[in-house]
C-alpha cells in the first residue's frame, strides 16, 4: 500500500524523533514530546518525487516530516506497519541487484557490452 493511501488530512500520527531531531527547534521538540499522536493538517512535496506531511501540535504549532520520520496510526491508535513497497519502476527492479566487476584488460575496456553494463551499474543509484 502507498504512504497517500494510508494517511489522509486528518489522520493521528506518530512522530520518530530519532530521525528528525537534528533539523527541529527545542520548542518543536518539547511540544513532540508533550503529546504521543499529532493530526495530519496537509501535504507538502519534498523532493519532486516524495510526500511529507505537514503536523499541528498541541499548542498550535505546526510542522512538516519527511514520510520516513512518521509512523501511521490506525482508529484504535495502532501503528500501521508499512509493509516495504516493491519499487513499481521495472529498471529500477532489474539493474538493483546488478553487480560490476571492474575491467582491465584492455579488449573488455572497449567493448560496448562492459561499457554499458558499467554505464547502467553506475547510474542504478539515480533512479
Amino acid at each position: 500500500m502507498e504512504f497517500l493511501d494510508l494517511v489522509k488530512i486528518g489522520s493521528l500520527v506518530n512522530i520518530n524523533v530519532n530521525l528528525s531531531k537534528d533539523r527541529l527547534t527545542s520548542k518543536t521538540l518539547n511540544a513532540i514530546n508533550e503529546s504521543s499522536s499529532f493530526k495530519v493538517k496537509d501535504f507538502r512535496l519534498t523532493d519532486g518525487k516524495g510526500v511529507g506531511v505537514i503536523v499541528e501540535f498541541s499548542n498550535g504549532e505546526e510542522e512538516w516530516f519527511f514520510e520516513n520520520e512518521i509512523e501511521i496510526l490506525d482508529e484504535n491508535g495502532k501503528i500501521i506497519p508499512r509493509a516495504d513497497t516493491i519499487d513499481k519502476n521495472i529498471f529500477s527492479n532489474l539493474i538493483k541487484d546488478l553487480k560490476y566487476k571492474p575491467k582491465t584488460n584492455l579488449k573488455e575496456l572497449i567493448n560496448p557490452v562492459n561499457f554499458f553494463t558499467w554505464l547502467i551499474y553506475s547510474l542504478k543509484d539515480i533512479f
